[in-house]
């Protein structure tokens, strides 16, 4: 082993040893801190995918008890400047975006100003006349769509577990893409306001309540949110969750030179990422709540912490514990009257709670992935990904910008972290 190495492992293992002691021994018998020598494969992992030129760069934080165990960056912000990765990079955060409106959502559940039974036609009047889009077979077997009338309103619960029928126009049935390209919903200036007027308007794709699909469900929460705080969705954000949590440099756009110079860029290769920021660039009035934050490793690992801490950061409550369980406890499982399809993104042995996906069982794969029950976990089109393993009392947060590479780097890192901890601890068990 070389010198450069043992010291790297020594720094990992005095920090593990730290961590440990500032939780006492009690638990510190029960929950393993990572391996220093997984914890060097990660290092390995990223360090060949800047040297092979598949990333530009990353920042990688593995944290425990409150506490980085390992927190390390790799290759540059930008391959056009060379500006070196660091834990203050800002980094588009795409649909990691969604947990945080959802918190913000559930806050106001908390103080009794919003009913996750509420329909959304209540702070949103248009949503009275949407519809539902029905394509049927005509009797000369072509295809046409008929607009029914919904068994029952979208509700906020419907927006928070995307059952609403609100879908993205990449995904579903070829009439969905030509309803949302008809539409124009990203055209000309619009803000939160606009946008949900927009959405409104479109047919739902499946009647509401009956089936998980993703799509603008957590943009109309946003606009749900202005409504009844009378705030922006940004300065609700900024006052209730930012500024309490020291998340410093979190929001939906950067103003100074020095922010910009801070902005992780993906690959010039990386088109749809690259079509992806130009079209947030060109909405700036536009607070997308279910994609448009900005936001630092040191940030987010604050925002993931207090999800891990149950609701609660450096002595302050965010969530009642109440609230907390519910936005942590699958809504779509069993019982619960919700289908789901090839489009289902909370994955194999996941459910899905309100703004996150939670482990809820091994799932069909042999092996099982990687993870544990009652984990908590999001990710984005740009690569990033957080989770939070209540089991292991620990954070994961990988912070990227990649669409060509996130489908195969994803489960690789998340394999990675689990692969720092005993056999008997990487994979969740039905017993």
């Amino acid at each position: 082993m070389n010198c450069a190495r043992s010291r790297s492992l020594l720094a990992v293992s005095l920090c593990a040893l730290l961590c440990i002691a500032s939780i006492g021994p009690t638990r510190a018998a029960d929950i393993p801190a990572p391996s220093p020598d997984g914890l060097e494969r990660i290092t390995a992992f990223f360090d060949n995918e800047v040297k092979t030129r598949k990333l530009p760069g990353a920042v990688i934080l593995v944290q425990q008890h409150g506490r980085p165990v390992y927190l390390k960056s790799f290759g540059v912000q930008d391959v056009k400047t060379g500006t070196p990765m660091n834990p203050d990079t800002i980094f588009a955060l795409h649909s990691m975006t969604k947990p945080v409106t959802s918190v913000a959502a559930m806050m106001l559940i908390d103080e009794g100003k919003l009913a996750l039974t509420d329909p959304v036609s209540k702070y949103i009047h248009s949503f009275t006349f949407t519809k539902v889009g029905m394509e049927v077979t005509k009797p000369d077997g072509g295809l046409s769509l008929d607009l029914v009338a919904p068994e029952h309103p979208v509700t906020v619960r419907d927006l928070m577990r995307h059952t609403s029928g609100i879908t993205y126009d990449y995904i579903g049935a070829k009439w969905i893409e030509q309803a949302y390209k008809d539409a124009n919903i990203f055209e000309g200036k619009f803000d939160n306001r606009e946008f949900a007027e927009r959405i409104a308007r479109l047919p739902l794709a499946r009647q509401p309540g009956t089936l998980w699909r993703y799509g603008h469900s957590t943009d109309v929460l946003g606009r749900v949110i202005e409504v009844i705080s009378g705030q922006t969705l940004s300065a609700f954000m900024k006052q209730r969750i930012f500024d309490p949590l020291g998340m410093t440099s979190t929001k939906f756009v950067l103003n100074t030179p020095e922010e910009l110079a801070r902005m992780a860029r993906p690959l010039p290769s990386d088109m749809i990422l690259l079509d992806a920021e130009q079209d947030r660039l060109a909405h700036p009035e536009w607070e997308s709540g279910g994609g448009g934050l900005l936001s630092t490793m040191h940030d987010y690992s604050r925002f993931a912490q207090m999800l891990l801490n149950g609701g609660e950061y450096d002595g302050k409550r965010y969530l009642s514990p109440a609230a907390y369980k519910d936005m942590t406890t699958d809504q779509i499982g069993p019982g619960s009257g919700v289908d789901r399809d090839y489009f289902y993104y909370p994955g194999d042995g996941f459910g899905y709670g309100y703004g996150l996906a939670v482990r809820t069982d091994p799932g069909n794969a042999k092996p099982p992935p990687a993870g544990s029950l009652g984990e908590l976990k999001w990710d984005s089109g740009s690569g990033t990904l957080f989770g939070v393993d209540r089991k292991l009392d620990m954070v994961f947060i990988m912070l990227e910008q990649t669409q060509n590479e996130r489908g195969r780097i994803t489960p690789a890192f998340k394999a990675l972290v689990y692969d720092c901890f005993p056999p008997e601890l990487r994979r969740p068990r039905s017993d």
